[in-house]
Parts: C-alpha cells; structure tokens; sequence
C-alpha cells in the first residue's frame, strides 16, 4: 500500500505530526521501533509542559500522547527504518530492520536523538536515580543538594547556571582546562560564588546504593589524584547523537549529523520533512517537539496537495 505519509518516530513530535496528519484526511503510517513516547519515557517527571502545573511523570504523558492518537485510523508500523529512497513516480520506500518495507508520498523524520553517554561505571545503574541528562526537566528534585555537571560546551555551561539557582553546589567537571562553551557564559560560570570548576579531570565511577547516587569519584588527568564528590545528582552534557543514519545521503546535515530544514521543517530533499530532536536547532524540550511536528505535518500537508492537484 502507497501511503500519503509516513512519521518515522513516535515521540513526541511524530505523534503529534501523525495526529495533523491524519486530522488532514491523508493515510498514515507511523513507524516506531519502541514504546510510543520517546524520551519523555526516561523522564521521572515533567515540570515544565503547560497545562500541567502540578507536573506529570513522563510515562503518563507518553500514554496521554499515545490515547489522544489513538482514535484515528493510522496505521502503526512496529520496527526500525534502515533506510529511506526515493522510488519511481518520486515517493519513497522506507527499508525496515526485519526485511519488510513500505511506501509513502512523503516523510516525516522524527526518529529523535539520544544522550551521548560517558561510560562510566554506575552510570546505567543510577539513570534516573541521580543521573540525568536535562537539568531542565529534572533538576527542581535537587532543590538545596550538591550536583555534578559533566561537560565543557554551551549546553554544559547553561545548565551548571540554571541549577546554581535551585541546588546548595555544583561541581562542574570538565576534562579540558579550558572550555568550549561562549565565553559570556564561562565568565558567568566563574562568578557564580556555588559553582567550582573541577577541570582537567574525568568521571571514573559513579557509586551509591538502594535510594541512588551519593558519590562521584574524579580522576585528574594530569596528576592521576582521585577524588570523591558527595552529590545526589549528575547532568551529563558530553554531546547528543541523532537517530539520522538511515536517511538518504542528499539531506543536508550539520557538523554533528542534525538533520537541517527550513522554518517549515522541510529538508534539502522535497518530500522529506524533520521535527522534533532529530532537526538541528537549539531547544530540544517536549514543548518544542510538539510545536515541530505540527509545523511539519502542516508542511507536508501542503506537498502532498501539490502532489495530488
């Protein structure tokens, strides 16, 4: 079957995208290759999406993405796009991990990003019990606690700011002398009186128990001194990888793989469209996503009429 459109990604941009879509009267494949939701299923809780004062945990908010779609007659794809091409008569056939394929008159590239991780020791055991990747979304839980920030770049910087207002102290370890991020926030960074800058050092483990973190162990490179940090939480900011692999070599990426698109989510490539953390851009919140995907939907919308005229 030839469908109108297919949403690679059922995060919260591909659900929202696949919901104007469908809300369009065009058929839609949505593929996932795991539970709807995305990202926001690591996330505990989430503070900071309207309509939501009292916060909401993340997997409830997935379910409620997911309900809200569940109505309308989209088609859900189970598995993982290898690859997409463009086929005769200009539609595309998106390749799947299990041998199957299917066809669609346009894409929706929402296949999101992921945290770069640092390989420590204890950092799988205590995600979600001490170690997050998004000071925004989870740092209100350290309120008056001492945290660590891993990271020399912007994101890094930004985020060891934001928490130095709601936390007693933050550590920021960087394993470089230097920094990467804007010097406006470096300046910034080293008059905060609750930030200390641990640099030229690395994160060898991350230790605690049964209720989470409570340490981190730092290693200088330099001298090989350790030291041990007692913090309840560490943000990791070492850099984001995006789930954009599988998609033809002729849509324009950044420096670190982001798929790049215009102001209405279109890609280098007519008929490919992005949104959500998978696009090159500065935010990558839930509330953003969510804005990403209805612009592209009403992107592709519109294609898809020049297709059928």
């Amino acid at each position: 079957m030839l469908y109108d459109a297919a949403v690679i990604g059922a995060g919260p941009a591909g659900i929202t995208a696949a919901l104007y879509l469908v809300r369009s009267g065009v058929s839609v494949a949505l593929v996932e290759n795991g539970a709807p939701g995305g990202q926001i299923l690591s996330t505990a809780e989430i503070e900071n999406y309207p309509g939501f004062p009292k916060s909401i945990k993340g997997w409830e908010l997935a379910d409620l993405f997911d309900a809200h779609l569940a109505g309308y007659p989209v088609a859900r794809v189970r598995g993982q796009v290898t690859a997409v091409r463009r086929t005769e008569g200009h539609a595309f056939t998106l390749e799947l991990a299990e041998g199957e394929a299917l066809e669609a008159k346009c894409v929706v590239v929402c296949s999101g990003a992921h945290h770069r991780r640092l390989g420590a020791p204890g950092e799988n055991d205590f995600s979600g019990r001490g170690v997050s990747y998004c000071a925004v979304c989870d740092g209100n839980f350290y309120r008056g606690r001492d945290v660590v920030v891993v990271g020399g770049g912007n994101s890094a910087l930004e985020e060891a700011l934001y928490l130095s207002r709601i936390v007693n102290k933050v550590y920021l370890v960087h394993r470089r002398d230097a920094f990467r991020g804007a010097m406006v926030y470096q300046n910034k960074v080293r008059q905060a009186e609750n930030i200390e800058l641990v640099t030229g050092s690395v994160v060898d483990e991350i230790r605690g128990g049964s209720a989470g973190m409570d340490s981190v162990i730092v290693r200088h490179l330099e001298s090989g001194n350790v030291r041990t940090i007692a913090a309840e939480g560490i943000f990791i900011y070492v850099g984001m990888e995006p789930l954009s692999g599988y998609l033809p070599e002729q849509v324009n990426r950044d420096a670190a793989g982001f798929v790049m698109t215009d102001a209405e989510m279109s890609t280098s490539v007519p008929g490919i469209f992005a949104a959500g953390d998978v696009r090159s851009k500065r935010c990558r919140q839930v509330s953003s996503a969510v804005g990403d995907g209805a612009t592209a939907a009403t992107a592709a919308s519109s294609y898809l009429e020049q297709w059928n005229a």
